[in-house]
């Protein structure tokens, strides 16, 4: 498939008050964003891209799940409903390696490459397939959400390569989501090559943490 690039600027997270819960199913003490009708912006700034014969702007996207059927969520309803989605993706996910992380009414999906993919390839490993056919189940269950699937690599070797790899992996995460039922229109797939790394490329451990696919999982709200 056809990905087609654009540098966007990242978005600033806007602080708020919210009172905490303990995960059900890790123990964590986290933010309940229910009855709070504030979205966080999530530095979401990378060289994104949409699937071809998907909707090439936010507004594309937004106007495909409203015909599609799939209403906007407001006020006290987002925070409920991201609640409801971050702990049935939680226990989903619980000791396979998949991070998961609240970022305000957003939740982000770190799967390392090492786990998911064979080295130096966009092929997903046959153990990883049941694990994204349970991220399936639960984004089409909750299906008033963006998608955004976003492939990084580490420092070693060209940045072209790294680049195509990152991009590949990506298509190959989002492609299988969509096999599964989960509607094309709310994706939106890119490749960042080695330029978002979260630890230092100067040891193993860290390349192998910056190898990885992410997914940013982004209510469908009124604003």
């Amino acid at each position: 498939m056809k990905l087609r690039t654009a540098v966007v600027t990242s978005l600033a997270a806007l602080a708020v008050t919210a009172c905490t819960t303990t995960d059900p199913y890790t123990g964590e003490t986290r933010p309940n964003y229910t009855g709070r009708g504030v979205l966080l912006g999530a530095a979401a700034g990378a060289a994104l891209g949409y699937l071809t014969n998907t909707n090439d702007s936010e507004e594309g996207r937004t106007n495909a799940l409203i015909g599609a059927g799939i209403g906007a969520l407001a006020g006290g309803a987002i925070g409920n409903y991201m609640d409801r989605q971050e702990a049935a993706m939680r226990e989903a996910l619980s000791d396979t390696g998949v991070g998961v992380r609240r970022e305000g009414n957003d939740l982000r999906l770190i799967m390392p490459g090492d786990v998911t993919f064979a080295t130096n390839s966009a092929d997903i490993q046959g153990q990883f397939y049941g694990i994204l056919s349970d991220v399936s189940t639960v984004l089409n269950r909750y299906p008033a959400t963006y998608v955004d699937v976003v492939g990084h690599a580490d420092s070693t070797g060209p940045a072209d390569y790294n680049q195509t790899l990152s991009e590949n992996r990506a298509l190959s995460v989002a492609n299988y989501l969509i096999a599964q039922g989960v509607m094309r229109d709310r994706f939106y797939v890119a490749g960042m090559g080695e330029r978002s790394p979260i630890a230092s490329n100067d040891t193993p451990s860290g390349r192998q943490q910056n190898r990885r696919v992410e997914i940013l999982i982004r209510p469908h709200t009124t604003s």
